[in-house]
């Protein structure tokens, strides 16, 4: 097929931007199906605000503000905005949502016009997801996908080197980081002063709670940071929809503990990769009982080495495209 992805985000990014730290979910979800699907034979066209226009095996990189073929495409895919779909022809329009979209923000937005004129089908990212859209957002149809991480967290050997003392956040501050260190100072620092949170940078100093701002540099960085961590904390966060991190460090087996807040409660399964906590008081006995209970942690943690790869880009890709056909 010859197939157009179509972002009209600020940011410039190519098929060589997945260690960029400034690229999010949805140019990560792009740059990894536009690679599987090249190597499946499709024909791609990402348009985007790529800062010079260039061309990689099949994949075709054009800045969105320069492009005036006339090209009929098999599928258009957008990344959110629906407007998108006026640059371009295609017999298949399909978009990727990453938000919730209430009809108020979908009307102010300026999405219902385009909504009316390309009736695009929608597909989501998760079941918390298509729960908590509104079906008239959706209204030409919709389905939900599967999200991989980067193929170099599937690659990666894990380490036996563990830090038995670490917990660790990686996900953005505006997700409930500040639930997560009130907890932490309440409920685990408490118990023993020698557990240590990594958390992602904040202008707060609480080290005196063994709470320590994570180096942000590399994704290599960040995988080494992953390796040696002991218990994966994550309250979750109502506007959070899938979750890459938590979906990292479950990759990376990596026994997570989570409020289940937003989609976390699909990033875990209870008792089997981590814990769902029900409440504050829970989430820290969970916590305490992957520090303290190295048979617990272990049987944690065989799980997940056995569900290793169960899900990568290969899968999603196949997902994608048999949704968009549908």
């Amino acid at each position: 097929m010859n197939i157009c992805f179509i972002d009209n985000n600020k940011l410039h990014y190519d098929h060589n931007s997945l260690e960029d730290k400034n690229i999010r979910g949805a140019e990560k979800t792009l740059i990894n199906l536009v690679i599987k699907l090249n190597k499946l034979g499709h024909k791609i066209t990402i348009l985007n605000n790529v800062l010079k226009n260039n061309e990689f095996e099949n994949i075709r990189w054009i800045n969105i503000n320069n492009y005036k073929e006339l090209t009929d495409y098999d599928l258009a895919v957008s990344n959110n905005d629906l407007n998108n779909f006026n640059c371009i022809s295609a017999r298949k329009k399909i978009a990727i949502s990453y938000s919730l979209q209430s009809i108020e923000k979908f009307i102010r937005k300026k999405q219902l016009l385009a909504f009316f004129k390309h009736k695009p089908k929608i597909l989501l990212i998760g079941e918390y997801h298509k729960r908590k859209r509104n079906f008239l957002t959706r209204l030409y149809g919709s389905s939900v996908i599967k999200l991989a991480v980067d193929d170099v967290f599937i690659n990666t050997n894990l380490k036996d080197n563990i830090d038995v003392n670490k917990a660790l956040f990686t996900s953005y501050p505006d997700r409930n980081l500040n639930i997560l260190t009130n907890l932490w100072i309440n409920h685990i620092h408490s118990k023993s002063k020698n557990f240590k949170l990594y958390i992602t940078p904040i202008n707060k100093d609480y080290q005196k709670y063994n709470i320590i701002n994570r180096k942000l540099s590399t994704r290599e960085n960040l995988i080494e940071q992953l390796l040696t961590t002991r218990v994966f904390l994550v309250p979750g966060h109502k506007a959070e929809l899938f979750c890459i991190a938590a979906e990292e460090a479950r990759e990376l087996c990596i026994p997570i503990v989570t409020l289940g807040i937003g989609a976390l409660s699909e990033r875990v399964i209870h008792q089997k990769t981590g814990f769902i906590a029900k409440n504050e008081k829970d989430f820290a006995n969970y916590t305490l009982q992957l520090f303290n209970d190295n048979n617990l942690w272990n049987e944690i943690r065989s799980n997940l080495i056995n569900m290793r790869n169960s899900n990568n880009w290969d899968i999603a890709t196949d997902i994608f495209l048999q949704k968009c056909l549908s």
